[in-house]
Parts: structure tokens; C-alpha cells; sequence
């Protein structure tokens, strides 16, 4: 630690090197549409408020607008147009590396009215206006600068009410007591693979995200009763959209740190074309932060990845787009060959793990009239995971222990049909029609019959289906009501699920705001599942392929108050009932697929368990006023299932309470520069745990837990604190960041479980990550 600080402040204090003071500028320029159609709104005003003189444009035919010289620092957008209402964007940051590109879109107004003015930061309004409960915005500012976010949406969202982390050394989280399985991740209007490095099979999440932050534009975060477009989701969205590159400018961004190398390049695609490429890629190693000391683990960890965007415009109604990304990722273990050493089980075994994703798509967008807006997407997707694991024996002899390898590829075609039926009301219809590809493969050694044994072994390909349709309709100036539907089918096994969702959202005054949500949400069991299979008789069983859809009501009630143009104040409070779930049969049996985190249950599953969530959210934001912004979150809440035992029991993931403080503060100092603190502290209940059962542990070399006594206990309170230390000073055409991110500064030993040591014959206590130290290094330009 102390060499990292040393280089750190030598580095710090390079950077205050006396600068001769100039006055730094920046162009801001951007689109300005309608929020349904997308229709460009000529002739619409952008000002930019307190300059002077005052700065502005007006948008051109097609929409868009250009302000020259801007200052850099922190400013405040006003956009006007005739019958729709007033946006205000305040904290639009520009820097004097980038271009400012903005997308702003603006409602219609109806009827008569008193002047409205809508306060529209990049968090107190979704980016899809049909989400009307659960649901925020997050921006890329908050995945750079929240202390141990590191670029990840995944670890940034743990900032948020109700979510909390199940393990610090991936970004799986749990959504109101859900398992994080339940999360669906989408891109550009299109459901997505998971997205993350080092994944398992059946999860959500993984070691970290394989989209970088240059790619992402506001995005949308859901956490519960979705709107009827969402499917084949229990717990939770992250909808992602792209940012387009500079169609007038060739701008690059390079960063470099501990976690590895990110290059991106973005620009105009042709002279006098208005189309746009963006492309980053990143390639990194994780074992010179090993090198260096910081404990983790045994394996060697590589990962790459390359993510892309490219706007083709053709035509002033239409418009392609070819987004997509791939990536790499590998973790490999040698086994120690020498007994001598051997102090755990685990340094017998070696292992070589891969895990590689990617999706690439292409989108139309087609303005069919000024009421309709027409957009179709086709994309091919995929991922591969595969760990092999080897055993040493006493004679130093390799024995294959276990062997996995799953791939799954998916061509998916949609279609969304945005129409404007007034000013009052708009309707969005949509089907997705899925492709889908597996081969299957996992076997695992049998200690009774001293042999491996196939445990799922398949391959073959099947389809789904879904629809929706729902209307945004606004009664009144204050009253406004979704309605929807979605439908889902999986052709494997015919099992299917009509969903009714319904929202509102009542404005009190123009402070106050209460809301009501409700949903039907079902989810496709992971595709390995329906696979598993053993052999009776000679005959090979696969007991779960009817398995039905797993199914959840939603129900949301919401109050939202704006304290001052900068204080937010929400709170929600929220009843999921499951039912459908999978479980292993039998009145003394305890397993529910909903703690299922990773890897395909191949036991028989029927689908006749219960879960229940119930809580109260409260959150406290300030959105950036002079430089200072916090988010506090608080969430308490209870999480059961239930099987044919007919008792209630606590899930893996009932912690009951989580307080999170996120905060930051920038400091102006001379000569363009800023100096930035951020710190999130999170504290919440331990997971739930199943004790260890030593004396069969023991018997059976191998940890056995004592399932009649499932979830039962629970780890000590998680506690943590992040802190991130940032310099940023803006020259002539170049923007720089030096940043220290520290996570878990205090070095706080979090327990994640227990397990039995067999080399020992005692149970151990296993811990989360210690204190990482990272910095990096951004130049813009």
C-alpha cells in the first residue's frame, strides 16, 4: 500500500505543475425530438442559462442545434417548443477534451395549462416514459465517478434502494430479496446474454461488466412491476442504451490502471455524412494486481473485450444501427505437485475455466409518419462457458473430477411499433421471436461409484415467443395510467404465461407524486435445467423437461417529493408473491430454485414452491448542486420461500435491512483543475446460511450441509466502505483524470460462508475481498 501511495502522489503532484491561465471552451450541440415518435423538432430553443451574455441556438430542420465556445465547468440547459413542456437539464458537464452530444426529448403538452416546467436530470425521469414505479435513470458520470463502481452498472446499482450484493468479487446482485437470476439485461430495445466477464452458468452476473462506460448513454434501471414491453424478468431491468459517436468530430479516449487498458475511438464515418462510429477495447490482466500483493487468489485471470456502435442514418425518416459486443475471459490454476504443501483440499486440484460472450445487432429505425415510429432489430448472440477440474492423487496421477462446457447461442428478431394517438395517449406494441441453440454438457465424479457420471448431456435447439401491447394514457394534467400486457411462451415444452400490468401516477402538486404499480411477471427456468438427466433401467430420465415457468406478482406503491429544485425524497413500498417455483419433492425436502445463484440444478424439480417479498424503500438524493451530491438508501425488508414442508424459511438472500451512503464533492482549484472526493458505505444484514453438518462432512470427505436446518443462521452484519480520490484539470483540446479508487478501505474481513476443510477435518470460515487499492489514469481528446 505504501508504494501504491507514493505513486500516486507523485504522480498528484506532477499534475499541479504551474499552467498559464486560459479560458477553456467546449462545443455543445445535440437533437432535440419528440418523446414517442422521435420526430426531429425544428425551431425548438436551447439556452444555456446564467451565462453572459446568454448562450443559445435554435434547432435546425432536422432538429438539431450547435453552441459554439461554451466555458467548461457545470451548466444549466432550458429547452423550449411550442405545446410541449419546458425541459430543464441542469449539471451538463463539459470538459475541454469532448464535444457535449446531447439527445433530449420533450412531451407534448394538452389542454390548457399553467406554465409547466419539468425538471429533467439524468435521475428523476426514466428514459422510457412508460415506467412509471421501480425505476430510475443512471448516467455515465455515476458509473465513472461512484467509488468502487469501476465502470460497472452492476456495482453501481448497489447504491440504490433495495439491491444489495451477494459477493464482492463478482457483481451479481439481489433485487428486493430476489435470487440475482431474476435480472433480464437488454441493449438498444433488445434483450441481451449476460454481459459480464467470468461468468457461471445459469447467472446474471459475473466479475465484471464487458460494456465499457464509453459505449453507454442514460440508461434505465427497473426494480420491480415492470411495464408490459419487459419479460422473462423476476427482479429486475437494466436497460441499456448506446450513445452515438461524434458525427462531426474524431475524438479518442484512453485509460489506463490496475484492472487493465481501455482504448476508444469514435467520429464521422464520411464527409458530409451524418453517420457515426464508436468502438472501444480494453484488454487486462488481473494478476498484477497479485503481483503486487493484494491477495486474490490462485488463479491466473485474463479478460478482453471489444463493444461497438455504428449510426447509419438513410434518409431523414430512417436510420440503421450495428451495435454489438464480445469478450473474452479465462482464469487458470495449477495443481500443487508436491503433498508437503498440500494445507487444503483445494491445492490438489487444477483448473481451467473459460467464459466468452458476445451479441452483435442490427437496428431500423423508420419514422413512418408524425404519429408512428417503426423500429425492427434482428440480433445473433451467444456464450460458452466451460471449467474442466483435475484432481491429484496420492500418486501424483491426474484424475478428472469434474467437467463442464455449456454453450448457448440465440438469433433474435423484434419489432416495436411506437404510435401517437393524441397528445393524451400512445400506444407501444411489440413481438420478439427467439432462436434458440444449446449444447449442454456437465459431468461430475461419483464417489459411490468411484467414475464420472453425466449429469446433463444435450443438445438441439427451441424457440420462445413474446408479445405485448400497452397504452400511456394521460386522464388529466395530473393523472396518468399504463395499461399493458405480455405474453411469453417457451416452444420446449409448451409452457406459457399471459401477464396484465398496470401503473399510475397522481401528481399532488408540483412537488408531491404518488404512484401504484402492479405486474404478473414470469421467467424461463435456465436452460440447463430442462436437460438434467440420470439413468433408470437402462433408460436415460430427464425429470425436469416440463418444468413450467416460474411466476411473480408485483405490487408497488410509491410517494415521491421534490424537497428543492436539487433534494429528492422517495419512498416505496412493495409486496412480491411467487409462486410456480421449482422444488425438490418431497415434505422433508428444503431446496427452492430461488437460492439457486449459479450452476443448473439436475435433481427432480416440480414446479409447487412459494416465495414471498415484502419491504419499505426510502431514498434520499441530491442531485448535483455546487459540486456535491449524495444518495442515501434504505431499505428494510423480509424474504421467505416455501415447499412442500409447508413452512416458511428465510432465502439465501434475507439480510431484512441495507443503509447505503453514496457521496461526492468536487473542488475547483487553479488552472482548470478539480479535485474530487466520493465514498460509498454500505451496511447491511449477512446473508442466510445453512450450517455445515461436520460429522457427515467428515464420513464423506466432502462439505455436507445440515439441510433440515436450511438458512437458519445468518452471517454477521456486511460492512463496508469505498473510497475513490480523483484529479481532473482540463488543456487546451484534452481533459485528464488521475484516480486512487479504493475499495473496502477500512479492510473490513466480510464473511461469505463456511465450508469443510477435508485436509483438515474442520470447518473453515470463508471472506469476501480485502482492501483493493487501484488507480488509473483517463485522457480524453
Amino acid at each position: 500500500m505504501n508504494s501504491l501511495t507514493k505513486i500516486f502522489a507523485i504522480i498528484f503532484c506532477f499534475t499541479l505543475n504551474p499552467l498559464h491561465a486560459q479560458t477553456l471552451t467546449q462545443t455543445v450541440r445535440g437533437k432535440v425530438v419528440d418523446q414517442v415518435t422521435k420526430a426531429p423538432m425544428p425551431g425548438a430553443t436551447v439556452m444555456i442559462l446564467n451565462t453572459n451574455p446568454l448562450m443559445g441556438a435554435t434547432t435546425d430542420l432536422d432538429g438539431d442545434f450547435k453552441i459554439l465556445l461554451v466555458p467548461v465547468g457545470s451548466h444549466t440547459l432550458r429547452v423550449t417548443f411550442v405545446g410541449y413542456k419546458d425541459i430543464i437539464l441542469p449539471n451538463v458537464l463539459v470538459n475541454s477534451g469532448k464535444e457535449v452530444v446531447l439527445s433530449i426529448s420533450v412531451e407534448e403538452e394538452f389542454g390548457q395549462m399553467d406554465e409547466v416546467v419539468v425538471v429533467a436530470t439524468e435521475k428523476d425521469r426514466t428514459v422510457n416514459d412508460m415506467v412509471t414505479v421501480s425505476g430510475r435513470t443512471f448516467s455515465v458520470e455515476e458509473t465513472r465517478k461512484f467509488a468502487a463502481a469501476v465502470n460497472d452498472p452492476g456495482r453501481m446499482a448497489q447504491s440504490f434502494s433495495g439491491v444489495v450484493s451477494t459477493d464482492d468479487g463478482n457483481n451479481n446482485i439481489s433485487i428486493r430479496g430476489n435470487s440475482p437470476n431474476g435480472l433480464l439485461w437488454r441493449m438498444e430495445g433488445i434483450d441481451i446474454p449476460n454481459p459480464n466477464h467470468f461468468v457461471n452458468p445459469g447467472s446474471s452476473g459475473g466479475g465484471i461488466s464487458i460494456l465499457s462506460s464509453q459505449l453507454l448513454a442514460n440508461s434505465d434501471f427497473i426494480t420491480g412491476a415492470f411495464p408490459a414491453e419487459y419479460g422473462n424478468a423476476m427482479s429486475g431491468v437494466f436497460d441499456l442504451s448506446l450513445r452515438k459517436g461524434n458525427n462531426e468530430k474524431r475524438e479518442f479516449t484512453f485509460q489506463a490502471g490496475f484492472l487493465g487498458t481501455d482504448i476508444a475511438a469514435e467520429g464521422p464515418i464520411a464527409k458530409n455524412y451524418k453517420g457515426s462510429y464508436l468502438i472501444n477495447y480494453r484488454y487486462s490482466t488481473l494478476s498484477i494486481l497479485s503481483k503486487l500483493g493484494v491477495p486474490l487468489g490462485d488463479f491466473v485471470t485474463n479478460f478482453q473485450d471489444l463493444s461497438m456502435n455504428i449510426f447509419l442514418p438513410a434518409g431523414k425518416k430512417s436510420s440503421f444501427t450495428i451495435f454489438g459486443f464480445g469478450g473474452l475471459s479465462d482464469q487458470n490454476k495449477d495443481a500443487e505437485k508436491d503433498s508437503l504443501n498440500w494445507t487444503t483440499e483445494f491445492d490438489r486440484y487444477s483448473s481451467r475455466y473459460f467464459s466468452n460472450s458476445g451479441a452483435i445487432g442490427v437496428k431500423h429505425s423508420y419514422m413512418i409518419n408524425k404519429n408512428n415510429f417503426l423500429q425492427n432489430t434482428i440480433l445473433a448472440s451467444g456464450h460458452a462457458i466451460g471449467d474442466q477440474m483435475n484432481r491429484l492423487d496420492k500418486e501424483y496421477s491426474d484424475q478428472e473430477w469434474s467437467y463442464e462446457n455449456f454453450s448457448n447461442s440465440k438469433i433474435t428478431f423484434n419489432s416495436v411499433l411506437n404510435t401517437k394517438l393524441s397528445a393524451r395517449s400512445n400506444l407501444r406494441s411489440g413481438i420478439y421471436i427467439n432462436q434458440l441453440y444449446y449444447n449442454l454438457r456437465e459431468n461430475g465424479f461419483d464417489k459411490e461409484m468411484n467414475r464420472m457420471k453425466t449429469l446433463i448431456n444435450s443438445n438441439g435447439n427451441t424457440q420462445s415467443i413474446q408479445a405485448f401491447s400497452q397504452l400511456n394514457f394521460k386522464a388529466t394534467e395530473r393523472l396518468t395510467f399504463n395499461v399493458g400486457m405480455h405474453y411469453l411462451q417457451l416452444l420446449l415444452n409448451n409452457s406459457k404465461a399471459v401477464e396484465p400490468r398496470f401503473s399510475a401516477s397522481y401528481e399532488l402538486d408540483e412537488k408531491q407524486r404518488i404512484s401504484l404499480g402492479y405486474g404478473l411477471h414470469s421467467q424461463v427456468q435456465p436452460l440447463g435445467t430442462y436437460f438434467a438427466e440420470y439413468e433408470e433401467n437402462g433408460r436415460i430420465i430427464k425429470p425436469n423437461e416440463n418444468l413450467g415457468l416460474s411466476k411473480s406478482h408485483h405490487l408497488v406503491m410509491g410517494y415521491d417529493r421534490q424537497l428543492n429544485p436539487f433534494l429528492r425524497m422517495k419512498i416505496e413500498g412493495y409486496y412480491q408473491h411467487l409462486f410456480d417455483i421449482p422444488i425438490k419433492p418431497g415434505t422433508d425436502q428444503t431446496y427452492s430454485i430461488i437460492n439457486q445463484q449459479w450452476s443448473f440444478m439436475t435433481d427432480p424439480l416440480v414446479n409447487e414452491g412459494f416465495g414471498k417479498n415484502y419491504g419499505t424503500e426510502f431514498t434520499l438524493e441530491q442531485f448535483t448542486h455546487k459540486n456535491l451530491y449524495f444518495l442515501l438508501s434504505a431499505s428494510l425488508y423480509n424474504s421467505l420461500y416455501k415447499t412442500q414442508e409447508n413452512k416458511w424459511r428465510n432465502t439465501l438472500y434475507n439480510g431484512n435491512a441495507n443503509l447505503t451512503f453514496t457521496a461526492g464533492k468536487e473542488y475547483s482549484l487553479k488552472k482548470n483543475r478539480m479535485l474530487g472526493f466520493n465514498i460509498r458505505s454500505i451496511y447491511g444484514g449477512g446473508l442466510r446460511t445453512t450450517p455445515v453438518n461436520l460429522e457427515e462432512s467428515i464420513e464423506k470427505n466432502e462439505t455436507v450441509y445440515d439441510e433440515e436446518r436450511a438458512f437458519e443462521g445468518q452471517n454477521p452484519a456486511y460492512f463496508r466502505t469505498d473510497l475513490r480520490v480523483s484529479l481532473k484539470w482540463n488543456r487546451l483540446k484534452a481533459t485528464s483524470t488521475l484516480a486512487l479508487d479504493i475499495q473496502n478501505v477500512t479492510n473490513r474481513q466480510n464473511i461469505f460462508g463456511t465450508y469443510f476443510e477435508p485436509a483438515k477435518g474442520v470447518i473453515e470460515t470463508a471472506y469476501q475481498t480485502p482492501m483493493i487499492p487501484l488507480i488509473s489514469y483517463r485522457i480524453e481528446f
